[in-house]
C-alpha cells in the first residue's frame, strides 16, 4: 500500500464526506511550472470554502497540511511531500466580483492576469502589474508579489482565511504585516479570498500600462521556458540578477538546471532537471555571490518536500563549478 492509499484509508469518514477531489500519490511535477518534483501523499482540491472548512475541521491534527497555488513559484524535492497538499479549485475559488466603489472581491485561486483583465474591464487602475505575474492571488497575498514598481500590499483592503481548525479569520492590511516579498500572516492560514482596491482610471491608460508590462516580460524574461520566475529576492540597494551576473553565474548549469542566459535570476529546467538539480544550482549561485560580493541572496522560490537519501542539498555548500 502506498503512502497515499494508507493516508486515504486512515481519513476514512473524512474522505467520504468531502465533495472535492482527493488524489492519492499525486505527482507534483504536473503542477509545478518547473515540471519537476516527487509526489504528495494526498492532494485535496476542495469544491468550495464550505468543503475546505469541513475537511480542515475533521482531518487529524497529526496529519501535515499545506496549501499550494498554481505552482509557478514552487520547487518540490525528489521524495515529495508527506501528508496533504491543498490546491484550491478554480470553480470554487477563482471568482472576481465588483465590490464597493473601486474595489474587487477576488478568490485566492484567481490567476493574477485575470484580476488585471477584470480591473481593466471595470475601469479600475492600479492592477496592471498583475498582468506580468504568473501566479494566483493566494500566492500574491502570501508573498506580497509585485512587479513594475507596484506591490500587492498597495491594493489589499482585507484577506479572508481559514486556519488549521477550519475557523474563519478576516485580516486587515495592517494585520497582514507586509514587507518586501513577505507577509507576517500565520503560516497555517489558508487564504480563500481578498478585497482589493484600486482607483478610477481611463481604460485606454490601463491597457497601455498592461501592454508595457507584457512587452517588458517578453523582452527580458524567459517566459516560454520551464521556470519558477524570479529565483532570489532583490537585496537592498541592488538587483539579484546583477549580483548573479557579476559572480559569473549567467548560463551556469548543474544537471538539467540552468540560470537563464536571458535573465540570470530566472532558473530554468532545460528538459530533465530534478528538484535536486534545481536546488543544488540555486545554492551554488548563492555561494558564488556570497564569495564575490558578500551578499547573501534569499530564495524567493518556495522549496518544499523531502530530499532523496544521499541527495540532500546543504545551504551554500554546493560545489563551485
Amino acid at each position: 500500500m502506498t503512502g497515499g492509499d494508507a493516508l486515504l484509508k486512515r481519513l476514512g469518514d473524512v474522505a467520504s464526506m468531502v465533495r472535492g477531489r482527493l488524489t492519492p500519490d499525486a505527482p507534483m511535477e504536473t503542477i509545478t511550472w518547473f515540471r519537476a518534483g516527487g509526489a504528495v501523499d494526498l492532494l485535496f482540491q476542495p469544491a468550495d470554502e464550505d468543503d475546505l472548512r469541513a475537511f480542515l475541521r475533521h482531518v487529524p491534527d497529526d496529519v501535515p497540511v499545506m496549501v499550494v497555488g498554481i505552482g509557478s513559484n514552487l520547487l518540490v524535492r525528489e521524495c515529495g511531500i508527506r501528508g496533504v497538499v491543498i490546491r484550491l479549485s478554480a470553480k470554487g475559488f477563482a471568482g472576481v466580483e465588483a465590490g464597493e466603489g473601486t474595489r474587487l472581491v477576488v478568490g485566492a485561486a484567481t490567476p493574477d492576469k485575470r484580476v488585471a483583465a477584470a480591473a481593466l474591464e471595470a475601469g479600475i487602475g492600479g492592477f496592471h502589474f498583475y498582468h506580468g505575474i504568473p501566479g494566483a492571488i493566494g500566492g500574491a497575498l502570501r508573498m506580497n508579489a509585485g512587479a513594475n514598481g507596484v506591490e500587492t500590499r498597495e491594493r489589499v483592503v482585507s484577506v479572508r482565511a481559514l486556519d488549521r481548525g477550519g475557523d474563519v479569520h478576516v485580516l486587515t492590511n495592517a494585520q497582514m504585516g507586509y514587507a518586501y516579498r513577505h507577509s507576517a500572516a500565520a503560516k497555517d492560514l489558508i487564504f480563500v479570498s481578498a478585497e482589493l482596491e484600486g482607483y478610477a482610471e481611463d481604460r485606454e491608460a490601463i491597457r497601455i500600462a498592461m501592454d508595457a508590462v507584457q512587452t517588458h516580460r517578453e523582452t527580458v524574461q524567459p517566459i516560454r521556458e520551464k521556470t519558477g520566475g524570479s529565483t532570489f529576492k532583490n537585496p537592498e540597494g541592488t538587483s539579484a540578477w546583477k549580483e548573479i551576473d557579476k559572480a559569473g553565474c549567467r548560463g551556469l548549469m548543474i544537471g538539467g538546471a540552468q540560470m537563464s542566459p536571458m535573465h540570470c535570476n530566472f532558473m530554468i529546467n532545460t528538459g530533465a532537471a530534478t528538484g535536486y538539480d534545481l536546488e543544488h544550482l540555486g545554492e551554488t549561485v548563492r555561494a558564488r555571490v556570497l564569495e564575490n560580493s558578500g551578499i547573501r541572496l534569499e530564495w524567493e522560490i518556495k522549496r518544499i518536500g523531502d530530499f532523496r537519501p544521499g541527495r540532500q542539498v546543504q545551504e551554500f555548500l554546493g560545489q563551485l563549478l
